[in-house]
């Protein structure tokens, strides 16, 4: 939302809407909001209107708290009652308003309010004949304001908000800012924040958001949300409208208690960091200190009082699988059930990166997970290829099974995609979806910034989406070319608990993906934005019940494994989650905790005092971890797992795979918000016979026995792969032949880590080829195009060089005619590329490093771009350079009018200096030798004429760094000294925008 401004709005409008197929000018006649958040002064307009044909009414939202769920009922009854008299009447805007609460009148809920009045009018007809505005003290937070305009809401009046933001003033805890200031920024605020709820699930205007109610309720029952929340998934029911009734009267009587209390003492909340007497957590410092005893002291009693703490919620309910309880079975001797050594390879933990936790504590986890035989994950930050063949005395290994390639492809290289048991992908994460990962520039080290690809300081932000993936078929050909770049490898999809994820997990199985993951919503560090930790994603137990059984019902749950994850913590979840479908179980927060987290969700500001989630070289050295702990902790938990498994009569996994059957809810549960809650849809077990599979027991075919590089290219090319002799050939090629050149560039990279020399294997096809051609080639191969390609053309390219012009004798001008798709070179990290002709949209989207001469490229190009050099000979799409933190753009820009479609947030237009002239010379002579462009040779043959045309694209961020590094050269550092120093001055400077 914040990178493509181009084509999100806040604007809305609110009034009475006429017949959208018959448009007259009375149509028009609206209000125009440039946000929907009023501040007083607005709504006090809107109250005494009298422009046009203009008319509002204020109806209160307020209840007799004395009358309990009747009074609510009524008092709702009679609002609609209300607003039906008042549409009658000529009213078309109708505010709703809780400013009269007093002693005697509760407020209703806002959001029961605004969505239940929405629903009657829509029963009754009379929606489009008037707008709904809100007059709250109650909505603060974005997802607030995000769940009243999805359920209908035209404008929002947080008073109450503002009035605390003055209040604030005038205690001196907000300083240098006056009210108006002050409340005008959390205006802003706020509507970033909706606009951003909102792009998260591909809607970029609030006008499409409103009434658009793309929520699943979780803890309302049927009667609810078919009065008030109508359409809206509820999918384990829940409290009614009594226990509703019952919360507001408990705030009421909180606010006008029957004895005096001093007025001035606020409850500590506790929401999001733990708070003593505040909200509970299952990870207090009870648990925490438990835990990392156990593992410390190595006691496996010690672990069972942790378990105890977690898996004994008594009164207290925190997880939906704290209202499920096992049934009696007959038992088995703990001596027939699989052993700790066989269950613990089934454990893995989660995808947390190099860059967002430190050196030693990433390190520490793959230690771990390789010495039990589980897998670690890299996470989205890359890895030190060091790692990969580091060993010790007693043989472990710092390589991560788990090679993550998220949207942000930072570090997915050739080599790096070599070196894993499985590749995953990062379709979203539990803790945030929708949203790309960011570091910030603080946080990118030297170090960091080596395996990223990337410049040190310069902040990185990863695309909320993979841009080579709008489709199922998308995401199909991403798994094809993974599976492509490593053979021997697994290739998983990581997908969020949500309504509807068993027919996405459904597609990814159909996709050829060999494992499927459903990440639970309260997993993620402490540097997920606020509004997703608590407000997106949805419990595992939810996604991951629907998964199994959707699985199952399409026949294909025995062709791909189902992992789950999302604050795991002892072996009774790890069962939980069996019995609901799983077979392979992620832990990272746990984890954490064990090699010393302490949870102080400070994990964004480099500060963590456990020297876990920290760059910083200082606090790194508390780091107190040890591989031993970790290990100690997963050998508890399947030890856990063992002794439960033999009580249920289970002697394997796979045989409790799906058993929803041995759960069952528990029946006295006696919190009054829990009573109405009905697990049978998460229980339900499908009807299908025995020939039907219930877990992974067939491999996935990939095709790749068709794939040109095995019928053809391996063989043509043993000599180079073997011994580094030269080789080239003329080949036709087909848009049926996809992937093309990326098994030979895996097994080049097998045997030879650094590629081999320049041109070593040259291969001319002949004709159009397919998608993904040249993806994450290595070095010393040369993919010549004489033709035309696809999408995704040298994805994730790894130091090869790719060649496309028109085949000879074409008619048509190359600069004029698209010649490659779109998202060429994506998270490309090395490498060469001309390209005569002009590319679709995303041209080199999060390139770090490739350098390219093209003749024309789509919108979007180089978002996102971290470096590496772009010399565009011709005219650019929309929105170019958005997100771009580091690299160089070159553009020819004849017409002059390039500055229009540049996004210049995070960098400026310059004109070139002598270095900047040669280096751009020479790279459009490059591209004149390979391609016999005649674009390249005009212009190199009128170059005194052509210069002062170019202009330069520069981030801002990656200048200042660049500067920061002249000066530390200067001062006669070298190598990695000047690179730390340029950083520590980087840091200082208070001018950073996108490393804040």
């Amino acid at each position: 939302s914040i990178r493509e401004e181009i084509i999100t709005s806040s604007e809305t409008t609110i009034g009475a809407e006429r017949n959208l197929l018959k448009p007259e000018p009375e149509s028009c006649h609206l209000i125009e909001l440039k946000t929907p958040i009023l501040s007083n002064e607005e709504l006090a307009k809107l109250k005494h209107i009298s422009e046009g044909d203009f008319k509002s009414i204020t109806l209160p939202i307020l209840f007799d708290p004395k009358k309990g769920v009747e009074g609510l009922e009524a008092a709702m009854e009679e609002i609609c009652a209300q607003a039906d008299r008042a549409i009658e009447s000529g009213v078309n805007l109708i505010i709703l308003s809780d400013r009269q609460i007093s002693p005697s009148q509760a407020p209703i809920p806002a959001l029961l309010a605004v969505a239940g009045l929405h629903h009657h009018l829509i029963r009754n007809g009379t929606r489009t004949r008037t707008g709904i505005v809100l007059e709250s003290g109650e909505p603060r937070e974005v997802h607030h304001y995000a769940t009243l305009i999805g359920y209908g809401c035209g404008a929002i009046n947080p008073y109450l908000a503002f009035e605390t933001i003055d209040a604030m003033i005038q205690q001196g805890t907000l300083v240098n800012v006056d009210t108006y200031k002050a409340c005008k920024n959390y205006v802003k605020a706020v509507t970033k924040g909706v606009v951003k709820v909102a792009s998260k699930i591909g809607i970029s205007t609030l006008q499409s958001y409103r009434g658009a109610q793309i929520f699943e309720a979780l803890g309302l029952n049927k009667s609810v949300i078919d009065k008030y929340f109508t359409w809206t998934a509820s999918r384990i029911e829940g409290v009614g409208l009594d226990a509703i009734a019952t919360e507001a009267i408990l705030r009421h009587s909180h606010a006008f208690p029957d004895r005096e209390v001093n007025g001035h003492t606020l409850d500590v909340g506790g929401e999001y960091q733990w708070r003593k007497e505040g909200e509970a957590h299952l990870f207090s410092p009870q648990t925490i200190h438990t835990l990392q005893k156990a593992v410390r002291d190595g006691s496996y009693e010690l672990y069972k009082q942790y378990a105890a703490l977690v898996n004994e919620q008594n009164q207290r309910f925190y997880t939906l699988r704290g209202l499920l309880k096992f049934q009696q079975r007959e038992p088995v001797p703990i001596e027939e059930v699989e052993p700790v050594e066989a269950i613990v390879k089934r454990f893995k933990t989660g995808a947390m990166s190099y860059g967002s936790i430190s050196k030693e504590a990433h390190e520490a986890l793959a230690i771990a997970m390789n010495r039990i035989g589980g897998k670690s994950n890299t996470g989205e930050g890359g890895e030190d290829p060091e790692r990969y063949t580091w060993t010790n005395e007693i043989g472990d290994s710092k390589n991560s099974a788990i090679k993550q390639v998220a949207s942000g492809r930072f570090g997915v290289t050739s080599l790096y995609l070599s070196q894993a048991r499985e590749l995953q992908i990062k379709m979203a994460q539990g803790a945030k979806p929708g949203e790309g990962g960011q570091l910030p520039g603080k946080k990118v080290y030297p170090w960091i910034a080596k395996v990223r690809h990337s410049t040190p300081g310069v902040g990185l932000i990863s695309p909320p989406p993979h841009h080579d993936i709008y489709s199922i078929e998308d995401l199909a050909e991403l798994i094809h070319d993974l599976k492509n770049a490593n053979r021997n490898a697994r290739v998983s999809v990581k997908l969020v608990s949500e309504v509807g994820v068993g027919t996405i997990a459904a597609g990814v199985a159909k996709a050829h993906a060999d494992v499927v993951l459903i990440s639970g919503y309260d997993g993620g560090t402490g540097a997920s934005p606020q509004t997703s930790i608590k407000h997106a994603g949805l419990p595992w137990e939810l996604g991951l019940a629907e998964t199994h059984q959707t699985l199952v019902l399409n026949n294909l749950r025995s062709r791909i494994a189902v992992e789950t994850d999302g604050q795991m913590k002892t072996g009774r979840d790890v069962v939980i989650a069996a019995l609901l479908g799983a077979e392979e179980f992620g832990f990272a927060t746990a984890p954490l905790v064990t090699l010393g987290c302490i949870m102080m969700r400070v994990c964004h500001l480099n500060t963590c005092p456990a020297g876990v989630a920290t760059q910083d070289p200082l606090l790194r050295k508390n780091f107190t971890g040890d591989p031993a702990h970790t290990v100690n902790f997963m050998r508890f938990i399947a030890s856990e797992v063992r002794e439960i498994m033999a009580q249920l009569g289970f002697r394997s996994i796979n045989e409790m795979v799906g058993r929803t059957d041995v759960l069952e809810a528990k029946q006295a549960v006696e919190h009054w918000k829990a009573k109405g809650i009905d697990l049978s849809k998460i229980l339900y077990q499908p009807e299908v016979d025995d020939s039907v599979g219930r877990y992974c027991q067939i491999p996935q075919d990939h095709g790749l026995d068709k794939s040109l590089d095995i019928t053809t290219l391996l063989d043509l090319c043993k000599p180079a792969i073997e011994s580094g002799e030269k080789v080239s050939a003329t080949l036709p090629i087909k848009n049926i032949n996809r992937v093309v050149g990326t098994i030979l560039g895996n097994e080049i990279t097998k045997r030879h880590w650094q590629g081999l020399p320049e041109d070593t294997v040259h291969l001319h096809f002949q004709g159009s080829a397919g998608q993904s051609f040249g993806a994450f080639v290595p070095k010393g191969v040369t993919l010549e195009l004489e033709g035309d390609a696809n999408d995704y053309v040298g994805k994730g390219l790894s130091g090869g060089k790719i060649i496309v012009y028109p085949p000879a004798g074409s008619t048509f001008v190359p600069e004029e005619n698209i010649i490659i798709g779109n998202v060429a070179f994506y998270g490309a990290t090395s490498g060469e590329a001309y390209i005569n002709g002009v590319a679709g949209e995303r041209f080199c989207v999060r390139n770090s490093g490739v350098n390219t001469v093209i003749e024309g490229v789509g919108d979007h190009g180089c978002e996102y771009m971290t470096g590496g050099k772009v010399v565009v000979l011709g005219s650019t799409g929309r929105n170019f350079a958005a997100g771009m933190s580091g690299g160089v753009a070159y553009i020819l820009d004849e017409a002059g009018d390039f500055a229009t479609r540049c996004n210049t947030s995070m960098a400026d237009i310059e004109t070139l200096d002598e270095e900047d002239i040669d280096t751009v010379r020479e790279m459009i002579q490059k591209h004149a030798d390979y391609t016999k462009s005649q674009k390249a040779t005009k212009v190199l043959a009128n170059w005194a004429e052509m210069v002062p045309k170019f202009v330069k694209v520069m981030p801002r961020d990656y200048k200042r760094v660049l500067q920061c590094l002249k000066n530390a050269l200067a001062s006669g550092l070298s190598g990695d000294d000047a690179l730390a120093a340029a950083f520590e001055e980087n840091a200082r400077d208070v001018a950073r925008i996108g490393g804040s």
